[in-house]
């Protein structure tokens, strides 16, 4: 199946770009998202007449993110949590609780943003964890988790 991207996809293309997938991954996840339509006549058309908003709009979405890039930068958030007394966590700290205390520090961050790529902590301590905040822009965040009281 031909699809035409209307968004830079990871590990597939950029805006305009015509690719081939398979039918499943377009019909039910690329085409319903609004990152693609089937590479038709009409749809090419539409695409070229719509090309300079497309390329407007995803340059807008790329200076939003580097912007909250500039925020994140050397910031670090603090998450308490109970813990034993050797220091492993009752329960643990994932994308959710990070995201939450990134977005109480004052800067949105969706919990999809939020990169752990070795599952959720389960101890205390200063980890860095990783935030895409678009398919180009990454940023790392300390995150120190420490027994609550």
């Amino acid at each position: 199946m031909d699809v035409i991207l209307l968004k830079k996809v990871g590990g597939l293309g950029d805006l305009g770009d015509k690719v081939a997938v398979r039918p499943g991954y377009g019909r039910n996840f690329l085409i319903p998202s609004g990152c693609a339509v089937s590479a038709t006549e009409s749809n090419l058309k539409a695409f070229e007449e719509r090309r300079a908003e497309l390329e407007a709009e995803a340059a807008a979405t790329l200076a939003n993110a580097e912007a909250r890039k500039a925020r994140l930068e050397d910031i670090s958030v603090t998450i308490a949590r109970k813990a034993g007394d050797e220091g492993r966590l009752f329960g643990s700290v994932g994308t959710g609780d990070i995201a939450q205390a990134l977005t109480e520090g004052g800067i949105e961050v969706a919990k999809s943003e939020v990169r752990l790529p070795e599952g959720a902590f389960r101890a205390i301590g200063e980890h860095e964890v990783e935030v895409r905040l678009h398919s180009d822009v990454d940023v790392t965040v300390r995150v120190e988790i420490v027994p609550a009281d």
